[in-house]
């Protein structure tokens, strides 16, 4: 008979203990302590029939160590999704034998993501691709498929929430790739507890994992979400994975994306771009153009900056609209930064820039659900607001990258140069940015040169305001 211990798990933070509380010790969340069995079977069984001690029927089941400069570092190929994008996420692809989880809120497009990735590796790669759906039919599956154009003869489809039939089916097929959708809803008749539940997530993800690493078979995972973007189930899920991928974006908009926030094989600061449409979810490998608007000619209120998203540079542009206000308190409406920054930088301007805005209703927003956060957007911000309330125009061949402090004074931006050459090769021709600071570590920090941009170095938001031309 297998010993049983019994244990209580947070299925938020993944706490756990031997007492069953109402609320959390750890996240402070009202009811989501869990019972949780953990079987654990009888060690070395063969042991005690042999006439061996337990110790010596380890050692002689533990292979030897073996030296690490003579274990063999072959290359491996990763497997190709199909998408430029996911592959520079996962780090050049999925590694064979790796489990990754994809999560994301519902009706995001992580199934239309994977079912596109699958029909791709099934037409391009040789051996079957298996999705397995804890979720859908066959033919819903295959009215998607049809619907994304990822029909294909090595594409084969299971619909179970079992998991000894997932498990049979894996080593039946042998397949290139796995898909499951989702972890959450497949369970185990071994194991109490319902789908989803602390102790049916581990064992399922257990068995997966090991899978994976005996039949060296690499599984994508799709996770679901709780009500505030946190993975669903224990947290030893994301550790026990090789890779976590969040799927991200506004359900309002079509764009979406793609983060690693853990990977083992490759960084965990690329950023994958997508959009999507009727016709599934296509890559926008060049995504600069989708936070900017088509209108060429310069609108007062409007003014360009360039933000970093992992390797990436991409351009926002910041709209800010200044009413006379009727109310007592005028309103602050913001869609794309933060409201706090926002208050901050009206101080600022108020104090430093002597633009009065303190008694006006201020909208500021940025295009197509672009995120500008980032202390180096301030000084775009600050611009837009002084253009929006002083009637002038910033041409659009210009852009401001800089942080502003309560002082007024405009501080470097991290990997400024990379945002300058990102802007030159978007046909930015002149750029406001702060003036370099030199300590003696840097031995004088050179100053960066951009060919065919003019670089306005300022130290101060008046000087900024100057540069621009915006005057009250």
């Amino acid at each position: 008979m297998a010993k049983s211990s019994t244990q209580y798990v947070c299925t938020e933070c993944g706490w756990n203990g031997a007492k069953w509380f109402g609320r959390c010790p750890q996240c402070g969340e009202w009811g989501t302590i869990e019972e949780f069995h953990e079987a654990r079977p009888n060690a070395y069984n063969s042991a005690s029939g042999s006439g061996r001690t337990k110790t010596q029927a380890a050692v002689g089941n533990v292979s030897a160590a073996t030296p690490i400069t003579q274990v063999d570092s072959e290359h491996i190929t990763r497997i190709r999704t199909g998408f430029e994008e996911f592959d520079r996420v996962l780090g050049g692809g999925i590694i064979p034998g790796s489990v990754v989880l994809v999560a994301g809120e519902p009706g995001i497009g992580k199934s239309t993501l994977l079912l596109e990735s699958a029909g791709s590796i099934s037409k391009e790669h040789q051996g079957n691709v298996l999705y397995i759906s804890g979720e859908e039919s066959q033919s819903q599956i295959r009215m998607r498929a049809s619907r994304v154009n990822a029909v294909s003869d090595e594409l084969l489809l299971a619909s179970t929430t079992d998991l000894a039939t997932v498990l049979a089916l894996i080593e039946q097929e042998h397949p290139r790739l796995v898909i499951v959708d989702s972890a959450q809803t497949i369970s185990s008749q071994d194991i109490d507890g319902i789908p989803g539940g602390s102790t049916q997530v581990r064992e399922v993800a257990s068995a997966l994992i090991d899978m994976a690493k005996t039949h060296d078979i690499p599984i994508l995972l799709v996770g679901h979400v709780t009500k505030d973007g946190s993975i669903a189930g224990p947290r030893t899920l994301e550790h026990l994975v090789d890779v976590v991928c969040q799927f991200e974006g506004d359900p309002q908009t079509a764009l979406r994306m793609l983060r690693a926030v853990k990977n083992r094989f490759g960084p965990t600061d690329e950023v994958g771009c997508f959009d999507m449409s009727g016709e599934g979810i296509e890559e926008v490998t060049d995504p600069a153009g989708l936070f900017l608007s088509s209108d060429d000619l310069p609108v007062e209120g409007t003014c360009v900056t360039f933000t970093l998203d992992g390797h990436r540079s991409l351009p926002i542009e910041i709209q800010a609209l200044v009413t006379n206000s009727v109310l007592p308190t005028p309103r602050r409406a913001v869609n794309g930064i933060d409201s706090n920054r926002l208050a901050m930088l009206v101080a600022v301007l108020y104090r430093h820039g002597h633009i009065p805005v303190l008694a006006n209703d201020l909208y500021v927003s940025t295009i197509a659900g672009g995120v500008a956060k980032e202390p180096a957007c301030d000084l775009a911000i600050a611009a837009a607001l002084a253009s929006a309330a002083v009637n002038t125009t910033i041409p659009r061949d210009t852009c401001a990258i800089g942080e502003i402090s309560l002082t007024g004074q405009v501080r470097p931006a991290p990997r400024l140069e990379h945002r300058l050459r990102e802007a030159a090769r978007l046909g930015f021709t002149k750029a406001v940015i702060p003036k370099p600071r030199r300590t003696a570590s840097q031995h004088g920090n050179a100053a960066i040169h951009i060919p065919h941009m003019e670089l306005i170095e300022v130290d101060s938001l008046r000087q900024a305001l100057q540069a621009l031309d915006i005057r009250q």
